[in-house]
């Protein structure tokens, strides 16, 4: 069974960029979409982005124009380039799979990894 591993999380001061890696443990990701979603404490897991097989890309309002999310032709690894962080942007970040096309919801989504923390200071 595939295992995501996600990685590339930080530090950083507003404006900064960071690039989150969500790595396939045992093989390569099989489901048809792939997505990251965060959470801050207190708050619900919020969607951020998604990437289906075909490599269409959906975003959050929150991270259109920021957020670029990719996966390798293998799909053993996705990753998240963040650009323009803001204090906001704070939180856990988690990818996982979903059978759902164009999902937003945690509860359609899978085989979640450990999560990477992402600090954005102001």
């Amino acid at each position: 069974q595939v295992q995501p591993v996600e990685s590339g999380g930080g530090l950083v001061q507003a404006g900064g960029s960071l690039r989150l890696s969500c790595s396939a443990t045992g093989g390569a990701f099989s489901s048809y979409v792939m997505g990251w979603f965060r959470q801050a404490p207190g708050k619900e897991r919020q969607f951020v982005a998604a990437i289906t097989r075909s490599g269409i890309t959906y975003y959050a309002d929150s991270a259109k124009g920021r957020f670029t999310i990719s996966t390798d032709n293998a799909r053993t690894t996705m990753t998240l380039q963040m650009n323009g962080l803001k204090p906001d942007d704070t939180a856990v970040y988690y990818c996982a799979e979903s059978d759902v096309d164009g999902s937003r919801y945690p509860v359609e989504y899978h085989d979640w990894g450990q999560g990477t923390q992402v600090t954005v200071s102001s």
